[in-house]
C-alpha cells in the first residue's frame, strides 16, 4: 500500500571561524518564528525548486546572517530525516560544513533570524531542532574536539 506524504527538503551550515583551536567559534541564529522561536539553531533553510543543495545551504547562510561562503567550500556533514526532528512536518535536511576566516564579514540576523552570533565551542547554548547532533558529527567529520 503506497502512502502519500510531503517530504520537504532543508539545507543547514555549520560554519566555524579559524582563529585557532583554542578559541574556535561556530556561528548560529536565534530563531525569530516558530517552531523554535527564541531558540538557537544552524543557519538554514528550505531548498528551491531549481537549487543545488549547497548552492541553498551558501544562500540560505547569506540570507540569515550576511556571511558569505562559496557553495564550493562547503562540505557535505550528512542527511538527516528522522520522523519528529521538526515539528511543522515531515523535513528531511542536508547539512554542511565550513570553515572560514571571519575577516571583516559580521554576522547580522536577517531574514527569518532574529539574531546571527559567533559563540564559543566551549560555551554553546541549548540548540533547537537535531542541530546539536548535527554539529557533534561536523566536529567528528572536521577533526574538532
Amino acid at each position: 500500500m503506497a502512502i502519500e506524504q510531503d517530504i520537504l527538503l532543508t539545507v543547514d551550515a555549520v560554519i566555524f571561524n579559524q582563529p585557532d583551536a583554542e578559541s574556535r567559534e561556530i556561528l548560529l541564529v536565534r530563531r525569530k518564528n516558530e517552531p523554535f522561536k527564541g531558540q538557537w539553531v544552524l543557519p538554514g533553510g528550505f531548498v528551491e525548486d531549481d537549487e543545488d543543495l549547497a548552492v541553498a545551504a551558501a544562500r540560505e547562510l547569506e540570507e540569515e546572517t550576511q556571511i558569505t561562503v562559496s557553495a564550493g567550500d562547503l562540505m557535505q556533514v550528512g542527511a538527516y530525516g528522522k520522523p519528529g526532528r521538526d515539528p511543522r512536518g515531515r523535513m528531511v535536511t542536508v547539512a554542511y560544513v565550513a570553515e572560514i576566516n571571519q575577516g571583516e564579514q559580521k554576522a547580522v540576523g536577517s531574514d527569518d533570524a532574529e539574531k546571527a552570533q559567533w559563540w564559543p565551542l566551549n560555551d554553546l547554548p541549548q540548540l533547537g531542532f537535531d542541530h546539536a547532533e548535527i554539529l557533534e558529527k561536523a566536529l567528528k567529520l572536521k577533526g574538532i574536539k
